[in-house]
């Protein structure tokens, strides 16, 4: 990329990594992957660039786009979104229901999302489609059924990655103009923000997940889809660092990205000129990545949350960009 330079060993990860493109779904069956995948409850509106998170039995799908228009059904072909997203909805995993939730404060996409102490918390994101960065940083109580302003991000970012680790909320990544290193951790007691260790090359549409003491960033892009990495980092707080890890077997950015069954789990995401369907789980102590059954169909700019033994994928994109928004809910169970 003009005007980039890449350490050494990031130069070296790219290049094993480019020949790692989007493998077919027929390739993955002849491995006999693990895992099955299972359509539950469609989504009641069409989403995309949404972020997701769990509390209890209940997936959440906050902002991001949905197709133009009064009618979102009857639009959802139409090529066109409403980047102006304010609908939350929620899915009872254990009655197979879709419900309204309170709206975010004002429509945002590519919004950073955590569960902690019960709350959601939400940081970030883009007012306009995948443009125009923000502060905005709210907390949503499921009892009340409200949303409280929380102090601001200290930088304008959209597409933030954000974990949970212990007593504190780990910022990490993001965009404005570019693509950004910039970390910072919220103390949800104080409601003050510090600095730690930035990313060592700074990454957007990533993902973060805190496991045992460290957290791991997976994947993402410098920029734009045409840069996609495979770089997994992980960061240590005791020792305020990051360290890089065995790279991602492919190239994506806007993946789904959870820990589920102490793997962190890696699904889909977008490229130039489509969308991935790969399914693939990195173990933190092994220092390795697994592949698992590919997904359906190609999705991105979504997210995944686990509820008992079971992971759930709703809505995303099913072309790259922001074009087309989906209502499936893809269920993935290793049982």
């Amino acid at each position: 990329m003009a005007g980039m330079s890449l350490p050494s060993t990031r130069r070296h990860f790219l290049a094993g990594a480019a020949a790692c493109a989007a493998l077919p779904a027929a390739a993955a069956a002849q491995n006999s992957p693990q895992g099955s995948w299972s359509l539950g409850t469609p989504l009641p509106t069409p989403r995309s660039e949404d972020s997701v998170t769990a509390i209890g039995r209940f997936v959440y799908v906050v902002g991001g786009y949905v197709p133009a228009g009064p009618n979102p059904a009857v639009l959802e072909a139409s090529g066109h979104a409403d980047v102006d997203g304010a609908l939350v909805q929620v899915y009872d995993a254990a009655s197979g229901q879709w419900s309204d939730r309170a709206p975010l404060p004002r429509g945002l996409n590519h919004i950073g999302i955590v569960t902690f102490g019960g709350q959601l918390y939400t940081f970030g994101g883009f007012d306009r489609q995948n443009r125009d960065a923000v502060t905005d940083a709210n907390v949503y109580d499921p009892v009340l059924n409200r949303w409280s302003a929380i102090a601001p991000v200290p930088s304008r970012r959209g597409s933030i990655a954000v974990a949970a680790l212990r007593n504190r909320i780990h910022l990490v990544g993001g965009r404005d103009e570019h693509s950004v290193g910039t970390h910072d951790i919220y103390d949800p007691a104080s409601n003050t923000y510090s600095s730690a260790a930035p990313l060592p090359i700074g990454r957007d549409h990533m993902g973060l997940v805190a496991f045992e003491d460290d957290v791991y960033a997976i994947g993402g892009r410098v920029d734009d889809f045409d840069h996609n990495t495979s770089y997994v980092d992980v960061y240590d707080p005791a020792a305020n660092l990051w360290s890089p890890l065995t790279p991602m077997p492919s190239q994506r950015s806007g993946m789904a990205v959870v820990l589920y069954r102490e793997m962190i789990f890696a699904i889909g995401g977008e490229r130039g000129g489509g969308t991935f369907t790969n399914n693939e789980a990195f173990d933190p102590r092994a220092n390795s990545w697994q592949r698992f059954a590919w997904l359906p169909e190609g999705r991105h700019g979504t997210g995944a949350a686990v509820v008992g033994d079971r992971l759930y994928l709703p809505g995303g994109g099913s072309v790259n960009g922001g074009s087309r928004q989906s209502t499936t809910l893809f269920v993935f169970s290793l049982a």
